[in-house]
Order: structure tokens, then C-alpha cells, then sequence
């Protein structure tokens, strides 16, 4: 087939494949990325990190703990998600259940959607009931950055425990290239996928991805599928302009498992791949981002960026998902009857000039911008959520019936909010003298919500304001060696904003603060590199029950983590490679009660739940010949307590996984990946207060073959 055809036919073939709704987010300012072919999947401490400043320095010059990690390392190992390459990233632990998307992180102590920010190329999708599905895989991933600690200033609400930006593959210049792939594995595991890209004409080049993944799954009833499709074409009007039109389209329904219970608070083995869902269960997301960028250089000290983008995400629940084993009469009961519908909106805007000037004869570089965003959310449930079983329908323990969903509420509309966002922020990097920069930034946000309870026939609404500010030094030792500290705030919400009830809009913004000092060096002629962290985050304002009435809350409570970070990547002789981090920290509540039964008991020093306090990684690989290379990595991650009381712990794990790749021939490539090599039972999360565990995978392969052409 002619190398030009290919491209031409499966763009003309894109609005069939994502002919659902438009959408979107934006994407960064106009990075062109090799072809896959070339890419080397290395990326070090002078490589410009996306998420730790909209100035484009690199992580030796940030004032900050950073991390990135190549789309091509990720596919190496064999992740297949941005939470599972992103766990392998100093600090970062997984926490995700079905009800949040599967995509919830932890970093520093703080857990979930409304603190640890996921983006994609630079923007943020504003979370809805605490969800987020998007990315869909990494397929079309280039480059995932991670920045560590409070990031407010840069993003707004909701970052107090890192940002993760997930940045696509782009349109970039040359030959065209086609890269297919063809995978099959465990559990009838199978993946179609392709990437294509180069140059159209002088001034037009294209980026296609497309990736059609399906399995049965490794418990009863668990068939997953996605599809993806990410394109993007890029025009060079002239040589200080260029736009770039981008649309990504993601279609989940991932296996629908919400844990396996504990019987007698234990875990079993023999009900590892049970699976006690209802028959007629539903979870199902569809994600789709449109973007348009234009940047501008208008003179060699003045350059411009803008980004129109709109988003629109549609998701279905359907499950029965409590499972709970009743120590009396030796019965598992099944609850939580949950029909739950989101459709959301969102459309937006940001426009950013950066200048090259000077400050009392210094050299300075400052970015000024301005975000809007308007945000439609509307939420459809079976609230109040009652069961047509009054105590639990009886499940059977080892042969579980499916059943049907049984509820005595009707799936109705609940509410919708539109929710108006605007904020200015700054950030500028002052050249102090050689080896002294200075990195500041500021943001101020508003945000008006306006909510519709479609229940009640009431409307109320609520306006919020949040002032963020970071500054850090930094020294550079030797133009590899790097020491920095740095202060920096940053603002979370009692909930997702856009989703926040009538109760929950009497409260301001939880408010944090951190302290952080670093070291950063490349060593051994920059085959080597090592970073070290230490932080202190508080974290105020946040919601306590009222003593005497459960149903009131206050806004006076405070948690607070202490924490030590360090990696280190190394190119070591006869073709080695290794990568490792470990990170230790100390969370804890300051002042935090709860009611329990009507009594008010004090928190005060517990862990936060699905804190680890200590995680660890490590991948060893080398290459055998110039054909063949093998790689092995371990991930070890410390337990966690799944209630406020510290009672109910996970127990920690440690995962092996293995990869193998042969060129076969010039053009091909065989690949063999092993994930839990030991097929270690572990819970990589849990959910109902920790009555249920979701297990990691069992041991599995998939086995790949990839053509470039």
C-alpha cells in the first residue's frame, strides 16, 4: 500500500469512528515530536518539564519536584494507563475505584480527584462528582510529566498533592511514518492499533493515532473494551505562526468490578475471580476533546499562545456495588443498588504572552495569561438510593447468582449546575546573577456556580475566590548541579466544584501551604542523574462534623505530611540502564473529628485513608545485542488504612513485571510482556469502607508485533 494512502484514508475515516459528540480541552504550546521510530524514550533534568512552569524550563531550573517519563518507556513496560506508568513515579500510589473513573492518585498525603490534578497537554477537565476517564490508554502518549506539591498557581483549585499532565503525540515534520501494532494475551487480551504522522506539504504535517483494545477480563463476567482516536493537524502559516487543530475521542466500558469482599475481615483466594455485579450492570464513559491552538512569535522578546477548547464527557453507572458478609449467619448480602448519569461541558479559553526583558539590568522572562471556562454539569441518579431488597439480597459466596439491579427509585434527573471560571496568573524567572534565578508566579480566581436542584425546584448559587503564590530560588552549583527551595500555597474544594450541593456551597476553599528544598544532579558525564526532595505540607479548612448533629459540618479541621523524595537513573556499562525512586511520608489529621453513632471521636494524629508511608520502584533493563533487549522492574507500595480510625489496613505489596523485545527484522519488532511475574494477590485499592478489596491483576502476558513502514 502506497505510504501516503494510509494516512489519507483513516483521516477521511475519523468522523465515523468519533461521530458522537464534539468536545475537548487545550493542548501546549506547539512541541514537535519525532516520529515514533526515532524516539529514544530518554528524557533528563535539562529536558523542559510541561507541568512544574508555563516558562518551558527544565527540571534543573524549576524550584520544584519534577519527573518525566517518555511514552515510549511507558509502552516498554507494558502500562497501560497514565496511573499505572505514573505509580512508578517517586510518591505516586494508586487509588482508584470504578465510582471515580479507576484514575484516582495519591501524592504527599492527600488522595483523590479534588488533590491530585490530572491534565491533558497542559489543561485540566473540571471534575464532576469526583470523576475523571480520560486519557483513555497510552498509546498516543509522547510524554507524561509529573510535578509534585501544591500547584494551585499554575492550574487553580485543586492540586495540592501533585499535577499530572498527560502530553499527546504531535503532528511533526518529514517523511511520513506509519507504526502498527497488533497485540495478544492473557484473557483474551487482544489491541489494533496505529500511529502515523509527517509531512503533508510544505507547511502542513498530520499526527494520527488510533487503538482498539478488548478483553475478557480475569474475573467472572469481566469483558472490557476502548477505543481511542487522537488527531491533529498542524499548520505552518509562517515561520513565527503556526495553528494547530486537535480532537481526541475516547469510548470505555472497562470491566465492572467494584472489589472482592472480605470475609471476616480476611481475603480469600478461592474468590479471587468471582464477580458479584448484577447481570444487566453498565459502566460506560465517552470522552471527547477538540482544541485549537495558535502561537505566535511576534518579535525575538514577544511571543504569544492561545487555546480554544471544548470538552464533552458522558458516563453511566449501573451496579450493585456493596458486598457484605454478615459474621452471624455466615451470609454475603448484596447492596448499594447505584444508577448514576453524568453529561458534562465544558468550553474554554486561554490566552498567554511571554516577554524576554530585564529587571534593574537582570535578565528576565515573564508569562502573563489569562483562562476562561463555563462548565455545564448535569447529574441523573436513583438518589435516595433504595434497594428493593430492604436488608441486602443474599448472594451466594462461591456461585454467585447475577441478578438484576433492583431498586425502589426511579433513574430521574437530579441537578444541573453551570459553573463560570476566570482567573489571571503570572509567573516570571529573574536571572539574579550567574548562578541565582529566582522563580515567582501568582493567580487570582473566580468562579460563580449556579445550580438547579431539579428535585426540589429550587435554585441557589455560590461564588468562590482563590489568591495562590509560589516562589523558589535556585542555585545553580555547576551547570549539571542544582539546589533549590521554594514556598508555594494552593487551594482545594470541599468538593468538585462544579458538582458541589447546597450544603456544601456554604464553605470556602480548603487552603495549603508548602516548604520544600532540593537537589537535583546529573553526574558521570550525564550518564547519570539523582534527585533529592524534602517537603512539609499543611493543609486547613476542612469539613468536621458538628458535635451533637451529624448532618452539620464545620470547617475548621486540618491535616498536615512531612516527606522525603529521591530518585536516581543511571546508563551504566555493557548497555545497563536503571531507574529508581523511593519516597517516605508522614501524614496525618491535625485536628479532624468524626461522628461515629452520634459521638464525636477526635482523629487527631490518624493516617488519611489509602495513604502509603512508604513506596519504591525500581527497573533494571539492558540491551542484549543491538536486536534484543530485556527489562525488569519491582513496585513496592507500604500499607494503608482504609477507614479514619486506622483499623482496617491493606497490606502492602510488592509487584514484579518483565518485558522483552527482539527485532526480528528491520521493519519488525517482537515484544513480550509480563505483568506480575510472581502473580502476587495484592489490593491495589479498596472500597466500602475497606470491605472490599480491588485486587491487582494476576499474572498475564501479551505478546505484540510491531511494524514500521
Amino acid at each position: 500500500m502506497n505510504k501516503y494512502l494510509l494516512p489519507s484514508l483513516c483521516l477521511m475515516a475519523l468522523p465515523s469512528l468519533a461521530q458522537a459528540d464534539d468536545s475537548a480541552l487545550t493542548l501546549p504550546t506547539g512541541t514537535i515530536s519525532a516520529p515514533a521510530s526515532e524516539a529514544d524514550g530518554s528524557v533528563s533534568l535539562k529536558t523542559p518539564t510541561s507541568a512544574g512552569s508555563r516558562l518551558g524550563l527544565s527540571a534543573l531550573e524549576t524550584p520544584a519536584s519534577t519527573d518525566s517519563l517518555s511514552g515510549e518507556r511507558i509502552r516498554a513496560r507494558g502500562d497501560r494507563s497514565i496511573q499505572d506508568a505514573v505509580s512508578r513515579s517517586a510518591g505516586i500510589s494508586r487509588t482508584g475505584t470504578p465510582g471515580d473513573g479507576g484514575t484516582s492518585l495519591s501524592a504527599r498525603g492527600f488522595t483523590g480527584q479534588s488533590s491530585v490534578m490530572q491534565l491533558y497537554d497542559g489543561n485540566r477537565m473540571y471534575t464532576g462528582m469526583g470523576t475523571v476517564t480520560f486519557p483513555v490508554d497510552t498509546w498516543a502518549v509522547e510524554r507524561v510529566d509529573v510535578l509534585r506539591g501544591p500547584a494551585s498557581v499554575l492550574y487553580g483549585e485543586g492540586a495540592t498533592g501533585a499535577v499530572i499532565n498527560t502530553i499527546a503525540k504531535k503532528p511533526f515534520s518529514g517523511e511520513i511514518e506509519n507504526h502498527l501494532r497488533l497485540g495478544y494475551g492473557s484473557y483474551d487480551r487482544q489491541q489494533q492499533a496505529l500511529d502515523s504522522g509527517g509531512s503533508l506539504s510544505d507547511t502542513l504535517s498530520y499526527r494520527l493515532n488510533l487503538n482498539r483494545e478488548r478483553s475478557n477480563g480475569w474475573i467472572d463476567r469481566g469483558d472490557s473494551s476502548a477505543d481511542f482516536v487522537s488527531a491533529a493537524l498542524r499548520w505552518q502559516a509562517r515561520d513565527d505562526l503556526a495553528f494547530t487543530l486537535a480532537h481526541d475521542y475516547g469510548d470505555q466500558k472497562p470491566m465492572n468490578y467494584f472489589g472482592t469482599p472480605l470475609i471476616d475481615g480476611r481475603f480469600h483466594n478461592s474468590l479471587r475471580d468471582k464477580n458479584y455485579n448484577v447481570r444487566n450492570d453498565q459502566q460506560h464513559y465517552n470522552d471527547q476533546w477538540t482544541r485549537l491552538t495558535s502561537e505566535w512569535q511576534i518579535s525575538d522578546n514577544l511571543s504569544a499562545s492561545n487555546e480554544l477548547y471544548y470538552l464533552k464527557a458522558q458516563r453511566r453507572w449501573q451496579n450493585a456495588e456493596n458486598y457484605n458478609f454478615n459474621r452471624l449467619d455466615r451470609q454475603l448480602t448484596r447492596s448499594g443498588n447505584f444508577g448514576i448519569g453524568h453529561q458534562q461541558e465544558q468550553v474554554g479559553d486561554r490566552q498567554t504572552f511571554t516577554f524576554k526583558h530585564t529587571v534593574f539590568g537582570l535578565d528576565s522572562q515573564t508569562l502573563t495569561g489569562v483562562d476562561y471556562n463555563r462548565i455545564r454539569f448535569h447529574m441523573k441518579s436513583n438518589s435516595p438510593f433504595t434497594d428493593y431488597f430492604t436488608d441486602g439480597q443474599p448472594v451466594d459466596l462461591y456461585h454467585p447468582a447475577p441478578g438484576d439491579f433492583a431498586s425502589d427509585s426511579p433513574y430521574r434527573d437530579q441537578f444541573k449546575t453551570t459553573t463560570k471560571q476566570m482567573s489571571v496568573f503570572a509567573e516570571n524567572r529573574l536571572q539574579l546573577s550567574e548562578r541565582w534565578s529566582l522563580v515567582t508566579g501568582v493567580r487570582r480566581d473566580y468562579v460563580h456556580i449556579d445550580r438547579d436542584d431539579l428535585v426540589k425546584n429550587e435554585r441557589d448559587d455560590k461564588t468562590l475566590t482563590g489568591n495562590n503564590w509560589k516562589a523558589g530560588l535556585v542555585f545553580a552549583v555547576t551547570a549539571d548541579t542544582s539546589v533549590y527551595g521554594q514556598y508555594s500555597t494552593s487551594t482545594d474544594g470541599v468538593g468538585g466544584l462544579i458538582s458541589l450541593s447546597k450544603s456544601q456551597q456554604q464553605f470556602d476553599l480548603s487552603s495549603a501551604r508548602q516548604t520544600e528544598i532540593g537537589l537535583k544532579q546529573m553526574f558521570w558525564d550525564q550518564r547519570g542523574e539523582w534527585t533529592l526532595a524534602a517537603y512539609h505540607i499543611v493543609k486547613k479548612k476542612l469539613l468536621t462534623d458538628v458535635p451533637g448533629d451529624p448532618d452539620l459540618k464545620q470547617q475548621v479541621g486540618q491535616q498536615s505530611s512531612n516527606g522525603l523524595e529521591a530518585s536516581l537513573d543511571l546508563q551504566l556499562p555493557r548497555a545497563w540502564q536503571l531507574q529508581a525512586n523511593a519516597a517516605i511520608v508522614r501524614a496525618q489529621y491535625d485536628d479532624f473529628q468524626q461522628d461515629v453513632d452520634g459521638v464525636q471521636v477526635s482523629r487527631d494524629g490518624k493516617r488519611p485513608v489509602d495513604v502509603p508511608r512508604r513506596t519504591a520502584n525500581l527497573w533494571l533493563s539492558k540491551a542484549i545485542n543491538d536486536d534484543l533487549r530485556a527489562g525488569a522492574g519491582v513496585r513496592y507500595v507500604d500499607a494503608r488504612y482504609a477507614d479514619m480510625a486506622n483499623q482496617n489496613q491493606l497490606p502492602s505489596y510488592t509487584v514484579v513485571d518483565a518485558s522483552l523485545s527482539w527485532k526480528a527484522l528491520p521493519n519488525t519488532t517482537l515484544g513480550l510482556q509480563l505483568n506480575n511475574l510472581f502473580d502476587r494477590q495484592y489490593a491495589q485499592s479498596q472500597y466500602n469502607d475497606g470491605q472490599q478489596w480491588i485486587l491487582g491483576e494476576p499474572r498475564s502476558l501479551f505478546v505484540t508485533a510491531d511494524y514500521t513502514f
